[in-house]
């Protein structure tokens, strides 16, 4: 599936935010309109040939109207991956293009402001439930022998949020619990080809203490995927610099990886991967701006996940060897990201600008 191709294929709804209070409506002829709930935010227009966004109804209010502005660019780029750009018209409305400037959302591209999708899609208001929540201050630790930054309290429920217009459906993620998520995990981690992988079948209270000790420890967050709510795989995300990783690289601070469990058989291949693993990545790079670079040490003898890592802008840095594996280095940097758009497969890196 070529996801680059015609916007005609997309759906006409485009859900922003992880609370779905946004969503974006492409009318006919190029219209768009963001409504909250019922209510319209703002009016646009989208002129092609000249890839030219004119705002139309602007709302007195400067942060409803840079919500609205952020929410119309993410649809615009989910529904048109090749737009290097989106030029804006802002009918003479000074203040709101400063506004959108020092909010990183917009920059001058000589004479002419511009929407760029590598910086709209570091906005973490389209995607995080507390985006307004600022990374920890910096403070090291020592926690056995190891020196890193104190990390912030887990969050508890959902934290990201992306609407998938290949997939027509919205994919989330939320930190796994005791109560609700221990039958899931049970059930998954005891299918024998997740357990090929991850070795640890077992009963519930194994896995009780299992998840239980990853709620516990200060570098890992345990996150379940959902699309459109059905939960579908068990995320483990870590911070490298404590991690058992450290040792074979020069991990960083604020570097982070992460393993997976795809649990249900109907969200398995291509399709779903192209979902699943770009938004992952972008809810790491989300969640801390000082995260410059994403790290997984999948089995070297896993060709073809790694070779899935590959596709998804990782590069492979070496083999080593774990007490459990042998495995490979794989990272992932954060300017490779944003900047050949990792997170729409099938997308193309801009040229050169000026």
């Amino acid at each position: 599936m070529n996801i680059a191709s015609s916007s005609a294929i997309w759906p006409r709804a485009f859900p922003i935010g992880p609370h779905s209070a946004m969503t974006v409506v492409q009318d006919g002829g190029g219209d768009l309109r963001v409504a909250a709930g019922a209510v319209t935010v703002m009016r646009l227009r989208f002129d092609e040939p000249l890839d030219r966004l004119k705002l139309l109804d602007i709302p007195d209010d400067l942060q409803l109207a840079i919500s609205a502005v952020a929410a119309a660019a993410e649809a615009m780029f989910g529904w048109r991956p090749g737009l290097d750009r989106l030029v804006l018209d802002l009918a003479g409305r000074e203040a709101l293009a400063r506004e959108l400037m020092d909010h990183g959302l917009a920059v001058m591209a000589g004479t002419e402001l511009a929407l760029l999708p590598e910086l709209v899609m570091q906005r973490r208001g389209n995607w995080l439930v507390n985006a307004e929540q600022p990374p920890m201050p910096q403070l090291h630790l020592m926690t056995e022998g190891k020196r890193h930054p104190r990390r912030s309290p887990k969050p508890m429920g959902k934290v990201y949020a992306r609407f998938i217009p290949w997939l027509a459906a919205v994919i989330s993620f939320r930190v796994a619990n005791l109560d609700g998520d221990l039958q899931l995990l049970h059930r998954w981690m005891n299918d024998p080809r997740v357990d090929a992988f991850w070795n640890e079948a077992g009963d519930l209270e194994k896995h009780r203490r299992y998840l239980s000790g990853i709620l516990a420890d200060p570098h890992m967050l345990p996150l379940i995927g959902c699309f459109d709510d059905e939960p579908f795989g068990y995320f483990e995300l870590y911070w490298a610099r404590e991690n058992r990783i450290a040792p074979f690289y020069d991990a960083d601070d604020y570097d982070r990886g992460w393993h997976v469990v795809v649990g249900e058989d109907a969200y398995r291949g291509r399709r779903y991967i192209s979902a699943w693993l770009p938004s992952l990545m972008h809810y790491m790079f989300l969640d801390d701006c000082r995260t410059q670079r994403i790290v997984g040490e999948p089995a070297a003898a896993h060709s073809q996940q790694i070779r899935n890592l590959e596709v998804s802008g990782f590069a492979k840095i070496k083999n080593f060897d774990f007490p459990h594996k042998r495995a490979t280095l794989v990272t992932l940097l954060r300017e490779r990201f944003f900047g050949d758009r990792l997170w729409v497969p099938a997308a193309t890196a801009p040229a050169a600008r000026s």
